[in-house]
C-alpha cells in the first residue's frame, strides 16, 4: 500500500510540473509577418492566438509559427477560410482577405 501511494504521488507531481511549464493551449510559437508596401512598416504578430484583422492593402503574409494560419475573406474570421498558409511558408494575400487566425 505504501509503494502504491508513493508511485501515485510521484505521478501526480510529474503531471503538475509538466502542466505548469507547458505553453498556453492554442497559442502559436513564433510570429506572423504581414508586408503591405515599401513605405509602411511590417505588421508583426508575435505568438498569435485568435483572430486578427489583415491590414488594408496587405500584400504578403509570412507564417513563421508552428501552426497553420487560416486567411478569411470576412472580418472576424467568420465563414470558411479562403487560404491556408502552412508553418514556415508565406503567401500573397488575396485582395478579398480581411482577417486571419492561428
Amino acid at each position: 500500500m505504501k509503494r502504491c501511494t508513493t508511485v501515485l504521488f510521484g505521478t501526480v507531481t510529474a503531471i503538475a510540473l509538466l502542466m505548469s511549464t507547458s505553453p498556453a493551449a492554442g497559442a502559436a510559437t513564433g510570429e506572423v509577418v504581414v508586408y503591405t508596401a515599401e513605405i509602411v512598416p511590417l505588421d508583426v504578430y508575435e505568438h498569435p492566438r485568435g483572430c486578427y484583422a489583415i491590414p488594408v492593402g496587405a500584400h504578403v503574409l509570412t507564417n513563421r509559427t508552428n501552426l497553420p494560419v487560416l486567411v478569411y475573406g470576412t472580418p472576424g474570421c467568420f465563414g470558411f477560410p479562403v487560404l491556408t498558409v502552412e508553418e514556415n511558408w508565406g503567401s500573397h494575400v488575396p485582395p478579398a482577405a480581411a482577417s486571419f487566425s492561428v
